[in-house]
């Protein structure tokens, strides 16, 4: 969209908020860049440059504004809705590959060459891979100063930076204050969490949000142990790179509250980017309802309840495990399979608030489980012990990094899996925002209320006028029942 100049002058004049993290603006006579709804009186239309990137900014040398922080907006819709690899690069970037593996890592991850990726992300970007990391480093070390009392050079290597002096001089490049001067000009009141050693954070999203099917469908589906739903909040276990955690997810009007609790710091970028997954953040709700509008019998649904997200998942294995546990049963019972999994196969760890007690199992402690002792159907233990052993040999990746179709199919090949438990996977656990559930019992009874078709291959047909967003059509349909999926608890 950046190159769009008379758009993007539109929506900087009209600080239009649902264009925030879809490009940037750089004013050429102060240094600086904003997001498009900064509330500063827009430059003159000569003067604004636009950039698809926070860290394409920072390499032509611009500043992040103090006023509208924007290297805290969302992130762009971009790369949720596609599988390219630009896409799938910025996902495993995100996740904190860069940091972890170096960028050789990186193109291994994807398949291709060094040189390939570097290239394709400078072209659609402005910027390749180490300066994508380096500005997503410099956003986390000054949550970490603002957030926290931790000493500079804890936060320095937290952040993922190689030594003090890197930490200093790129937070003085990008947001022209040393590392003091940020802590001194923060909130008090955002300096500790409510539990010690816990950070408190905002985590933004565009409007608008629905929290009743996202926070209903965690809390409905939550495995003792590992979720629960406590005074407003979800909370679970996290499996990290470098250690665990618990998170703490709370829905507000214009924010969702984030509560942190790390065993290692190293690991605050990736929580945070799993977590916003997990919440589906970055979705651009308007152009997804809009389309969806455009079909008369869907359009009600919409209009009642905008900005429905699809729930997705902080760890892809483990949902493919529990969809397997989940099929052809209640939501009850797949809780109590995955709860009896976690008791004896799960890492236990300490909860400082009490109520969590385990990480979800891994796929290679699963793959030593006796499929004699697994209380299920013959066929499911065969489905449940082949996945286990696929995932745990690395012969079926599940990684944000993941080509969406080709894991689909490789899914589908193997024992036990149908349409749905595929596609279930493919919309949760991928985060393909065009799965569909045609076969599901719950979508084909709302298509029959509403005067959809209700066969699977008549409604794939009618839904293909909702793509690319058909997996928040699934959430719309879904809501038309009474299960407790579809609210927010009390």
């Amino acid at each position: 969209m950046h190159t769009d100049t008379e758009r993007c002058v539109r929506a900087v004049r009209s600080k239009d908020a649902r264009f925030d993290g879809w490009f940037f603006t750089a004013v050429v006579t102060t240094g600086i860049y904003c997001r498009p709804s900064c509330p500063v009186v827009p430059p003159k239309p000569e003067n604004m440059t636009f950039h698809p990137s926070a860290a394409a900014c920072q390499q032509a040398g611009f500043r992040a504004c103090k006023r509208c922080r924007p290297d805290t907006s969302p992130g762009s819709p971009e790369w949720n809705r596609r599988a390219d690899l630009t896409a799938r690069a910025m996902r495993l970037i995100a996740d904190g590959v860069v940091d972890r593996e170096g960028v050789p890592g990186l193109a291994a991850r994807l398949g291709y060459s060094t040189r390939q990726v570097e290239r394709q992300l400078l072209a659609e970007l402005g910027a390749g891979p180490l300066a994508l990391a380096r500005a997503q480093r410099a956003q986390t070390a000054r949550l970490l100063v603002e957030t926290t009392p931790l000493p500079m050079a804890d936060i320095a290597f937290a952040a993922g930076f190689s030594s003090v002096r890197t930490f200093n001089d790129t937070v003085r490049e990008v947001f022209a204050l040393s590392p003091s001067e940020l802590r001194t000009r923060a909130p008090k009141s955002s300096a500790a969490g409510t539990t010690p050693g816990a950070l408190s954070l905002r985590l933004p999203f565009r409007a608008p949000l629905n929290p009743d099917n996202l926070f209903g469908h965690l809390a409905a589906t939550a495995v003792p142990g590992v979720e629960e739903w406590r005074e407003g909040a979800y909370r679970r276990t996290l499996r990290l790179p470098y250690g665990h955690g618990t998170v703490a997810l709370t829905p507000n009007p214009d924010h969702i509250a984030c509560r942190l609790t790390l065993s290692d710091l190293r690991d605050l970028t990736v929580a945070i980017s799993r977590c916003r997954r997990l919440l589906d953040l970055d979705a651009d709700p308007a152009a997804i309802d809009d389309q969806l509008r455009t079909d008369e019998l869907l359009a009600p649904l919409v209009d009642k309840a905008p900005g429905r997200r699809v729930p997705r998942t902080v760890d892809e294995a483990e949902f493919a495990v529990r969809a397997v546990l989940g099929q052809q049963v209640s939501t009850a019972a797949a809780r109590t399979h995955a709860a009896r999994l976690v008791t004896a196969h799960g890492d236990a760890v300490d909860d400082p608030e009490g109520g969590l007690t385990h990480l979800f199992p891994s796929a290679a402690a699963l793959a030593e489980v006796d499929p004699q002792t697994l209380a299920m159907p013959r066929t499911r233990r065969t489905t449940f012990t082949t996945l286990v052993s696929h995932l745990a040999d690395g012969s079926l990746n599940l990684g944000v990094e993941c080509d969406w179709s080709e894991t689909r199919a490789r899914l589908l090949a193997l024992p036990g899996f149908g349409p749905w438990t595929a596609d279930v996977i493919a919309m949760r656990a991928l985060g393909d925002p065009d799965a569909f559930l045609p076969t599901d019992l719950g979508i084909r009874r709302a298509a029959a209320e509403l005067g959809l078709p209700s066969t699977p291959a008549a409604l794939t047909a009618r839904a293909a006028a909702w793509r690319p967003w058909r997996a928040y059509a699934v959430q719309y349909l879904w809501a038309t029942d009474s299960h407790p999926i579809n609210f927010l608890p009390v």
